[in-house]
Protein backbone atom coordinates (compact mmCIF):
# COMPACT_ATOMS: atom_id res chain seq x y z
CA UNK A 1 0.00 0.00 0.00
CA UNK A 2 1.31 3.95 -1.03
CA UNK A 3 0.12 6.71 1.19
CA UNK A 4 0.74 10.24 0.01
CA UNK A 5 1.26 13.06 2.59
CA UNK A 6 0.56 16.57 0.91
CA UNK A 7 2.41 18.86 3.12
CA UNK A 8 1.09 22.51 3.27
CA UNK A 9 3.50 25.63 3.09
CA UNK A 10 6.27 23.43 4.25
CA UNK A 11 9.05 26.24 3.67
CA UNK A 12 7.28 28.98 5.07
CA UNK A 13 4.55 27.40 8.26
CA UNK A 14 7.46 25.03 10.49
CA UNK A 15 7.64 26.90 13.57
CA UNK A 16 8.28 24.55 16.83
CA UNK A 17 9.62 21.38 15.95
CA UNK A 18 6.42 20.57 13.86
CA UNK A 19 8.41 18.76 11.07
CA UNK A 20 8.48 16.09 13.65
CA UNK A 21 5.18 15.05 13.01
CA UNK A 22 5.85 14.23 9.54
CA UNK A 23 9.14 12.18 10.55
CA UNK A 24 7.11 10.07 13.20
CA UNK A 25 4.68 9.20 10.20
CA UNK A 26 6.75 8.51 7.69
CA UNK A 27 8.73 6.03 10.56
CA UNK A 28 5.93 4.17 12.16
CA UNK A 29 4.37 3.51 8.29
CA UNK A 30 8.55 2.55 7.43
CA UNK A 31 7.79 -0.15 10.54
CA UNK A 32 4.74 -2.09 9.08
CA UNK A 33 6.16 -1.72 5.66
CA UNK A 34 3.84 1.08 3.94
CA UNK A 35 5.14 3.32 1.65
CA UNK A 36 4.49 6.81 2.06
CA UNK A 37 5.06 9.46 -0.61
CA UNK A 38 5.83 13.34 1.14
CA UNK A 39 5.13 16.14 -1.20
CA UNK A 40 5.22 19.72 -0.63
CA UNK A 41 2.79 22.22 -1.38
CA UNK A 42 3.27 25.71 -1.31
CA UNK A 43 2.09 28.83 -2.86
CA UNK A 44 0.94 29.07 -6.37
CA UNK A 45 0.88 25.18 -6.67
CA UNK A 46 -2.12 23.23 -6.46
CA UNK A 47 -3.64 20.15 -4.57
CA UNK A 48 -5.26 17.07 -5.84
CA UNK A 49 -7.19 15.34 -3.40
CA UNK A 50 -8.16 12.43 -5.45
CA UNK A 51 -4.18 11.77 -4.85
CA UNK A 52 -4.16 13.13 -1.41
CA UNK A 53 -4.30 10.45 1.92
CA UNK A 54 -3.00 12.59 4.41
CA UNK A 55 -2.42 16.39 4.85
CA UNK A 56 -0.49 18.07 7.64
CA UNK A 57 -0.32 21.98 7.94
CA UNK A 58 1.88 23.48 10.34
CA UNK A 59 2.61 26.56 12.60
CA UNK A 60 3.69 29.84 11.52
CA UNK A 61 4.24 33.62 12.82
CA UNK A 62 1.27 36.50 11.63
CA UNK A 63 3.42 37.45 9.01
CA UNK A 64 3.70 33.74 7.16
CA UNK A 65 0.38 33.45 7.68
CA UNK A 66 -0.91 36.66 5.94
CA UNK A 67 1.32 35.42 3.06
CA UNK A 68 -0.61 32.10 2.38
CA UNK A 69 -3.65 32.70 3.46
CA UNK A 70 -5.12 34.14 0.70
CA UNK A 71 -3.48 31.62 -2.14
CA UNK A 72 -5.36 28.76 0.52
CA UNK A 73 -8.27 30.34 0.35
CA UNK A 74 -8.26 30.35 -3.46
CA UNK A 75 -6.47 27.69 -4.45
CA UNK A 76 -6.00 24.66 -2.08
CA UNK A 77 -8.71 25.60 -0.32
CA UNK A 78 -11.39 23.67 -2.29
CA UNK A 79 -9.10 20.63 -2.56
CA UNK A 80 -8.85 20.73 0.70
CA UNK A 81 -12.53 20.40 1.65
CA UNK A 82 -13.03 17.81 -1.36
CA UNK A 83 -10.03 15.77 0.13
CA UNK A 84 -11.36 15.57 3.48
CA UNK A 85 -15.34 14.70 3.18
CA UNK A 86 -13.30 11.87 0.39
CA UNK A 87 -11.99 10.36 3.82
CA UNK A 88 -8.58 11.74 3.87
CA UNK A 89 -7.00 12.67 7.05
CA UNK A 90 -5.20 16.44 8.12
CA UNK A 91 -3.43 17.13 10.99
CA UNK A 92 -3.07 21.48 11.66
CA UNK A 93 -1.42 22.82 14.45
CA UNK A 94 -1.43 26.09 15.79
CA UNK A 95 -1.24 28.62 12.71
CA UNK A 96 -2.50 25.64 9.88
CA UNK A 97 -5.22 25.14 12.47
CA UNK A 98 -6.32 28.66 12.76
CA UNK A 99 -6.17 28.87 8.75
CA UNK A 100 -8.43 25.86 8.35
CA UNK A 101 -11.10 27.58 10.96
CA UNK A 102 -13.35 30.51 8.85
CA UNK A 103 -10.93 33.28 9.60
CA UNK A 104 -8.56 34.97 11.75
CA UNK A 105 -8.71 38.87 13.25
CA UNK A 106 -5.13 40.00 13.82
CA UNK A 107 -4.10 42.82 16.36
CA UNK A 108 -4.51 45.88 14.09
CA UNK A 109 -7.51 44.17 12.97
CA UNK A 110 -6.95 42.81 9.53
CA UNK A 111 -8.81 39.84 9.00
CA UNK A 112 -7.12 36.87 7.35
CA UNK A 113 -9.48 34.98 5.60
CA UNK A 114 -10.11 31.13 6.33
CA UNK A 115 -10.89 27.92 4.35
CA UNK A 116 -14.26 27.12 6.54
CA UNK A 117 -13.39 23.38 7.42
CA UNK A 118 -13.54 23.67 10.70
CA UNK A 119 -16.49 25.73 12.57
CA UNK A 120 -14.10 27.94 14.32
CA UNK A 121 -12.67 31.73 14.11
CA UNK A 122 -9.48 32.85 15.73
CA UNK A 123 -8.84 36.61 17.48
CA UNK A 124 -5.73 37.72 18.45
CA UNK A 125 -5.01 38.14 22.14
CA UNK A 126 -2.64 40.42 24.30
CA UNK A 127 -1.15 37.88 26.14
CA UNK A 128 0.80 34.32 25.11
CA UNK A 129 -0.42 31.13 26.06
CA UNK A 130 3.05 29.23 26.81
CA UNK A 131 3.59 25.71 28.36
CA UNK A 132 2.94 21.90 28.04
CA UNK A 133 -0.77 20.85 27.55
CA UNK A 134 -2.34 17.83 28.38
CA UNK A 135 -5.77 17.10 27.65
CA UNK A 136 -8.28 14.33 27.85
CA UNK A 137 -9.55 12.55 24.73
CA UNK A 138 -13.05 12.00 25.38
CA UNK A 139 -13.86 10.46 22.10
CA UNK A 140 -10.73 7.87 22.20
CA UNK A 141 -11.92 6.19 26.17
CA UNK A 142 -9.19 3.60 25.75
CA UNK A 143 -6.47 6.57 24.75
CA UNK A 144 -7.29 9.32 27.43
CA UNK A 145 -4.79 11.90 26.78
CA UNK A 146 -2.78 14.03 24.24
CA UNK A 147 0.50 15.39 25.06
CA UNK A 148 1.94 18.99 23.47
CA UNK A 149 3.66 22.62 23.80
CA UNK A 150 1.50 25.11 23.49
CA UNK A 151 2.46 28.75 22.40
CA UNK A 152 0.04 31.31 21.00
CA UNK A 153 -1.43 34.23 21.48
CA UNK A 154 -4.89 33.83 19.08
CA UNK A 155 -7.92 32.96 20.91
CA UNK A 156 -9.79 30.50 18.89
CA UNK A 157 -13.73 29.87 19.65
CA UNK A 158 -15.71 26.88 18.08
CA UNK A 159 -18.97 27.29 16.37
CA UNK A 160 -21.92 24.60 17.10
CA UNK A 161 -20.93 21.96 13.86
CA UNK A 162 -17.27 21.71 15.32
CA UNK A 163 -16.63 19.17 18.16
CA UNK A 164 -12.97 19.98 20.37
CA UNK A 165 -10.35 17.46 19.91
CA UNK A 166 -9.96 17.70 23.58
CA UNK A 167 -10.59 18.56 26.56
CA UNK A 168 -7.77 20.53 28.66
CA UNK A 169 -6.48 19.16 31.80
CA UNK A 170 -3.47 21.40 32.10
CA UNK A 171 -2.87 24.34 30.24
CA UNK A 172 -4.66 27.15 28.46
CA UNK A 173 -5.95 25.53 25.07
CA UNK A 174 -8.13 27.22 22.21
CA UNK A 175 -8.50 30.28 24.30
CA UNK A 176 -7.88 30.06 28.18
CA UNK A 177 -11.67 30.28 28.98
CA UNK A 178 -14.02 27.29 27.87
CA UNK A 179 -11.15 24.37 28.34
CA UNK A 180 -11.46 23.09 24.84
CA UNK A 181 -8.63 22.52 22.88
CA UNK A 182 -8.85 22.15 19.04
CA UNK A 183 -11.23 20.79 16.61
CA UNK A 184 -12.30 18.24 14.90
CA UNK A 185 -14.33 17.29 11.64
CA UNK A 186 -14.30 13.72 10.18
CA UNK A 187 -11.20 12.91 9.70
CA UNK A 188 -9.42 15.88 10.28
CA UNK A 189 -7.75 17.27 13.66
CA UNK A 190 -6.83 20.91 14.33
CA UNK A 191 -4.90 22.10 17.60
CA UNK A 192 -2.26 24.21 19.01
CA UNK A 193 -0.65 21.25 20.47
CA UNK A 194 3.42 21.70 18.95
CA UNK A 195 6.00 20.16 20.79
CA UNK A 196 5.89 17.76 18.36
CA UNK A 197 2.22 16.35 18.57
CA UNK A 198 2.98 12.71 17.64
CA UNK A 199 6.28 11.26 18.68
CA UNK A 200 4.81 11.57 22.41
CA UNK A 201 1.67 10.40 20.96
CA UNK A 202 2.38 7.65 19.35
CA UNK A 203 -1.84 5.97 19.27
CA UNK A 204 -2.60 9.71 17.37
CA UNK A 205 0.05 8.85 14.76
CA UNK A 206 -1.76 5.47 14.02
CA UNK A 207 -5.19 6.84 14.13
CA UNK A 208 -3.90 9.64 11.45
CA UNK A 209 -2.49 6.28 9.68
CA UNK A 210 -5.33 3.94 9.60
CA UNK A 211 -7.77 6.78 8.22
CA UNK A 212 -5.31 7.52 5.32
CA UNK A 213 -5.30 3.50 4.79
CA UNK A 214 -9.24 3.62 5.35
CA UNK A 215 -9.14 6.41 1.96
CA UNK A 216 -6.79 4.57 0.12
CA UNK A 217 -8.13 1.20 -0.03
CA UNK A 218 -12.12 1.84 0.93
CA UNK A 219 -11.59 -1.04 3.77
CA UNK A 220 -10.90 -0.66 7.52
CA UNK A 221 -7.34 -1.10 8.01
CA UNK A 222 -5.66 -3.32 11.15
CA UNK A 223 -1.84 -1.67 11.67
CA UNK A 224 0.74 -4.10 13.19
CA UNK A 225 1.37 -3.33 16.64
CA UNK A 226 4.61 -1.39 17.30
CA UNK A 227 6.92 -1.36 20.68
CA UNK A 228 6.10 2.24 22.35
CA UNK A 229 7.44 1.73 25.15
CA UNK A 230 9.91 5.09 24.68
CA UNK A 231 6.83 6.72 23.07
CA UNK A 232 4.71 6.15 26.16
CA UNK A 233 7.90 7.69 28.81
CA UNK A 234 8.32 10.74 27.11
CA UNK A 235 4.04 10.99 27.03
CA UNK A 236 4.11 10.78 30.73
CA UNK A 237 7.23 12.59 31.12
CA UNK A 238 5.31 15.74 30.18
CA UNK A 239 1.89 14.68 32.21
CA UNK A 240 3.91 14.42 35.03
CA UNK A 241 5.72 17.12 34.64
CA UNK A 242 3.25 19.38 33.74
CA UNK A 243 1.18 18.08 36.81
CA UNK A 244 3.73 18.72 39.46
CA UNK A 245 4.09 22.38 37.82
CA UNK A 246 0.61 22.76 38.62
CA UNK A 247 0.56 21.68 41.93
CA UNK A 248 3.20 24.45 42.85
CA UNK A 249 1.00 27.20 41.20
CA UNK A 250 -1.72 26.55 43.36
CA UNK A 251 0.25 25.86 46.27
CA UNK A 252 -0.62 22.15 46.81
CA UNK A 253 2.53 20.16 47.79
Amino acid sequence: MKLTLVHLYHDLMNVYGDRGNIITLERRCAWRGIELEVRGCTLGEELDPTETDLIFFGGGQDREQSVVAQDLVERKGPAIQAAVDAGAALLAVCGGFQLLGRGFRLGDGDELPGVGLFDAWTVAGHRRFIGNVVIACDWAPDQPTLVGFENHSGRTYLGPDARPLGRVLQGFGNNGEDRREGAIYRNAYGCYLHGSLLPKNPWFADLLIAGALEHRSKSKPTLAPLDDHLERLAHDSVVARTRQLGQVRSGVH
